[in-house]
This record gives C-alpha cells, structure tokens and sequence, in this order.
C-alpha cells in the first residue's frame, strides 16, 4: 500500500488490442490488479487468456493500448517492469538436459543476482517449490508435476512483487494440484497474482476476484461473490458469460 492506504495498481491494461491480420486476438482489454489481490482470469479456449498474458509481461508488442506492471509501460520501458514481475507461461520452456540447479544457476546469472543473493534466492525457492529431491536430476526426466515446480522456482527466483501464472495446474493430478494451490495460497500473502486457469474450483480456494474474457473481449470484472449472488454456480455463469 502507499503512505495514504490507496491500492497501488501492479498491473495495468489499458484498452490492449492484438490483431493478427483481421482477426483480432485480443480487444480493447482493460483493467487492473491492485497491490496484494489474488486476481483469476478465466475464459473458454481461444478467448485470449495468454494473448492478454503474454501483452502484459512484453511478450508481445500490442497493436493498441498500454501494459504496464508495477508502473512501467511494458513498450518503452520493459526491463524495470520484468525486474518487478514473475512470469509462468503455460508449457514454458526447459531445457530438458539441465538440472533443477543448473538451470536455476543459469537464470539467477541472467538476472544479475550477486553470488550471496543467489545463494538465498536458489535455497528460498528450492524449498518453497519442494524440488529437494529432484534437484540434481534432469529436467526431462521429471514429471510433469516437477516441471511446473522448476518454472515455479524460475519465476520467483528475483523475488518480484507481481506474479503472472499461466495454467499453472494445466495436466496435473489432484495431489499437484494442491502442492501448487498451496504454494500460490502462500505467496498470495505478499504479491500481486493474476492467474489463468480452467479449474473453476481453484478460484474460490485461491483468488478474491473473477476476469472472463470471452472472444478476446473483458465480459466481466469483479468478485465470484457477487458472481454467485443469484444463486447460479461459477459452472453456470462460465457458461452464461462465454457460450
């Protein structure tokens, strides 16, 4: 918060539009996720849940509009965002011959961490994400489960205050899933999230507001709460909102 208790905006966008000729992929998206939400993004496949992403990290370039994260415009001035902002894309990319280690060494050096700073960081992030055991292993011979672990511990590895999560939970199964709700839970207590999934039971256990895009246009901003005041289930308004 600042000095005034104002809820400082840590992710911004601003009427983002992406064309791809004349299909557009994502249009004239706005809003924000304020200092210490939790924030759930949700949409059918298609929709422009990682188009949106991938706008806000400077991914990608906007064909219209402003991202910005924890204030800098992700345009002109992408690298003082990227060092406030964690990203997890969706299947990102491992090299699959590296170690847990070694590939969290390689992203620590490629981050400008001081050798004691790495040194916490890799300790901090190897215990919160439970990679102990799998440490000196190879990437690719973990499982799935793991894999999202490592890039879990990659995004978290400079300690920034905003965190971007694509499908974190996408093809785990039910005891994953709760290791990564529980991480995400813990980490929610002191960064700004946005998270895309399609689990609708992980927006309740884990988030305190609802984004729906739907044929990459913001259809609904605002609490499950409120969603739920009708008595209608997330299930149904999901499909109400997106069919």
């Amino acid at each position: 918060m600042t000095d005034d208790q104002t809820p400082q905006p840590m992710i911004e966008a601003i009427g983002l539009s992406k064309f791809y000729g004349d299909f557009a992929a994502t249009r004239d998206v706005s809003f924000q996720v304020n200092q210490g939400e939790v924030v759930a993004f949700l949409g059918p496949n298609g929709a422009g849940k990682s188009t949106t992403m991938k706008l806000l990290t400077g991914y990608l370039a906007p064909s219209a509009g402003v991202a910005k994260i924890a204030g800098h415009n992700m345009a002109t001035d992408r690298l003082a965002g990227a060092k406030r902002l964690g990203y997890l894309p969706e299947n990102g990319p491992l090299y699959a011959d590296m170690t847990p280690r070694s590939l969290l060494n390689f992203f620590a050096d490629a981050r400008g961490l001081t050798p004691a700073e790495k040194q916490d960081r890799l300790d901090y992030v190897i215990e919160l994400c439970h990679l102990e055991s799998v440490i000196g292993k190879a990437v690719g011979k973990l499982s799935k489960g793991y894999r999202q672990r490592v890039g879990m511990a990659q995004a978290l590895l400079h300690e920034p205050d905003v965190l971007i999560l694509d499908e974190p939970t996408a093809g785990l199964d039910p005891n994953q899933i709760r290791g990564v709700r529980d991480t995400i839970r813990q980490l929610g207590e002191s960064k700004t999230i946005l998270l895309s999934t399609h689990i609708l039971q992980e927006v309740d256990a884990m988030c305190s507001r609802v984004l729906f895009i739907n044929e990459g246009r913001l259809v609904y901003d605002g609490t499950a709460e409120a969603l739920a005041a009708d008595g209608k289930s997330l299930d149904e308004q999901f499909h109400e909102l997106t069919a």
